[in-house]
């Protein structure tokens, strides 16, 4: 449930649109539902300004459906990350409106709304093109979110005059997400170049001795940089949800 969606709700009553015992039926549900498998946190966008998304691996698809479907009533969008197309299929018969972003592996069931908010822009960087499936995930996260996201992919140190090619993109962002495996040095360069928050995600890209993204995660958590700061290996959704956070807020 979000704000603007129970601020209608109370209006309705107030006006005498909406009989209070329909609007206890709509209400009732909050904080949590309980599923039997899943308590939902239909609060949790009230509460922290992220909504609670459905995290697919371990999940049977008629689990997803359910938990979407009741996600959905409660006017928020939907998000089922870390999916795959078999479960899209499924999920697409129920709800015609759906999206599948294969990069992001992200299913986005949208609410219904009048006017598209915006919140901010921000900006995803990767260092190299398979850097993208985790960089896309934080940007359809973000946008799914109400941000403006622009993309930048393949603009890594072992040739960073690429990078400088997109200085007007880099002034303009409120907040900056890099994404970055081998050594993860793209964030230190990065922060180096700009006044706005910086929030590093280390990929599990790389050879041997970059450990599945502990050698880049650990480069980026001693970066010397002021302002950098970072998220788990492969967490394009939590960077997503900070840059959120931290721009929202700003525009308050």
């Amino acid at each position: 449930m979000n704000p603007q969606k129970i601020k209608k709700i109370l209006q309705d009553v107030k006006s005498g649109k909406v009989d209070p015992g329909k609007a206890f039926e709509r209400l009732k549900n909050l904080p949590f539902e309980d599923l039997g498998f899943a308590i939902l946190d239909h609060h949790r966008t009230l509460r922290t300004g992220i909504p609670e998304v459905i995290y697919a691996p371990g999940k049977t698809a008629v689990q997803i459906e359910k938990m979407a479907s009741r996600m959905k009533r409660t006017g928020i969008e939907v998000l089922i990350t870390r999916t795959d197309n078999k479960t899209f299929q499924k999920i697409k018969n129920r709800f015609h409106n759906a999206t599948f972003n294969p990069d992001a592996r992200i299913i986005r069931i949208p609410k219904r709304q009048k006017q598209k908010i915006n919140y901010g822009k921000i900006l995803v960087i990767s260092a190299g093109t398979s850097d993208i499936p985790v960089a896309e995930e934080a940007a359809v996260t973000a946008e799914a979110m109400g941000l403006e996201v622009k993309r930048i992919f393949d603009v890594g140190v072992a040739g960073i005059h690429r990078l400088l090619a997109y200085k007007d993109k880099l002034d303009e962002a409120q907040a900056i997400i890099v994404v970055a495996g081998m050594e993860g040095a793209l964030a230190s360069v990065v922060g180096g170049l700009v006044d706005v928050p910086v929030i590093a995600v280390p990929t599990s890209v790389g050879y041997g001795a970059s450990f599945n993204g502990l050698s880049a995660l650990l480069s980026m958590l001693n970066s010397c940089v002021p302002g950098v700061v970072v998220v788990n290996i492969d967490n394009g959704f939590g960077a997503a949800c900070a840059a959120s956070l931290i721009v929202k807020n700003k525009t308050r």
